[in-house]
């Protein structure tokens, strides 16, 4: 099945249960597949009349404490910031989907990874983070997806899952199936589902009395300070290399491939694919740094995620960078020059710095 169509039966396998959406390239098989088989579950399937309306559905949903879920394209989820924010804001549990597509402005309807800092660094106004996952194959679409619906509630916070274009509509085996049991963290404790027999409750994002924001931003910070332990990352053939590429995603996966060809050739390079772009893997990388192995990052943008890779290295190393424009499908030939002539750079440095 495609991607888009894993993460659909994902959501389902997941607990999800109501749905709203808009429809825009890569992403529309979410949709075609939820409105045709979430109602079977007892599900709600709503097209909304935006993206601003069905990030807002979303907010409602999960206040009254039911697993919902938005999916959308990057132009779609620029315009659901204010929500997003509003709902880390409020520490509400929604999950996010955004199949990337090539930018900036309406781009095109293919591919790019030109939203990693929008979902990074808090798309929206104010101070605040979103847990992100990337998937490589239409497995981890599924498996992922699981992940991050049980994220959501265990950190009661809005995650964004990271796909793009090629994950969503290339075609793949994927193993359904189910979790063990579904984590709802502590949402009967702040859930509004009325209040008879209970004390009122109140969901906010709003802290006028002096004092109270400070100590609301304080709580949050901890709170994805907490999330580092849930940073994970694909390593492979790190142990002997001179070079690791750092690639995310699609282009990940693509950059394996290059980098299992240039091995075959007797160059020593490895891969660090982050799977959470927040919390970044940096202690991995920062880790491979003091061995001192040099690092070229690859990504399907201008240059986004290898500010990351640099300050994790900083002190110990620095980053290459190789940028393949979004709008185009990259293919693993486009992989083997740049890291063939970053692995020529990493033994000329290694020389001047023994």
């Amino acid at each position: 099945m495609k991607g888009n169509e894993a993460i659909a039966f994902a959501l389902i396998a997941g607990g999800v249960r109501c749905y709203f959406g808009y429809p825009i390239t890569p992403q529309n098989e979410i949709p075609e597949t939820l409105a045709v088989e979430l109602p079977k579950v007892g599900g709600t399937f709503v097209q909304a009349e935006s993206e601003l309306a069905a990030s807002n559905m979303l907010l409602g949903a999960v206040a009254s404490g039911i697993r919902a879920c938005v999916s959308s394209a990057s132009p779609g989820i620029s315009l659901m910031q204010e929500t997003i924010s509003y709902m880390a804001g409020s520490e509400l549990p929604g999950f996010i989907i955004n199949m990337n597509r090539g930018g900036p402005g309406l781009g095109d309807i293919f591919t790019g990874q030109g939203d990693y800092f929008q979902s990074t660094r808090g798309g929206g106004h104010g101070d605040y983070r979103t847990l992100t996952l990337a998937p490589s194959s239409c497995q981890e679409a599924y498996d992922l997806t699981l992940l991050g619906l049980d994220l959501a509630y265990t950190y009661r916070n809005p995650v964004i899952f990271h796909g793009d274009g090629i994950i969503g509509t290339m075609k793949e085996p994927v193993r359904l199936w189910q979790p063990k049991g579904i984590n709802n963290g502590t949402v009967e404790e702040w859930q509004l589902n009325g209040c008879a027999g209970r004390e009122k409750r109140l969901i906010k994002s709003v802290f006028l009395e002096p004092g109270t924001l400070p100590a609301h931003n304080r709580k949050l910070m901890a709170k994805y300070a907490s999330m580092q332990k849930e940073a994970r990352a694909e390593v492979f053939a790190v142990d002997d290399a001179k070079l690791v590429a750092v690639a995310f995603g699609s282009a990940g996966r693509i950059v394996k491939s290059a980098v299992r060809a240039l091995r075959e050739q007797g160059l020593r390079i490895g891969l660090v694919r982050p799977i959470t772009l927040y919390p970044f893997p940096e202690k991995i990388l920062a880790a491979l740094a003091a061995q001192g192995k040099h690092f070229i990052t690859i990504e399907n943008n201008t240059g986004q995620m290898v500010e990351d890779v640099r300050l994790a290295v900083r002190g110990l190393g620095d980053s290459d960078f190789f940028g393949y424009m979004p709008g185009e499908l990259p293919c693993t030939d486009d992989f083997l020059e740049p890291l063939a002539n970053a692995y020529a750079r990493s033994g000329r440095m290694r020389r001047r710095n023994p």
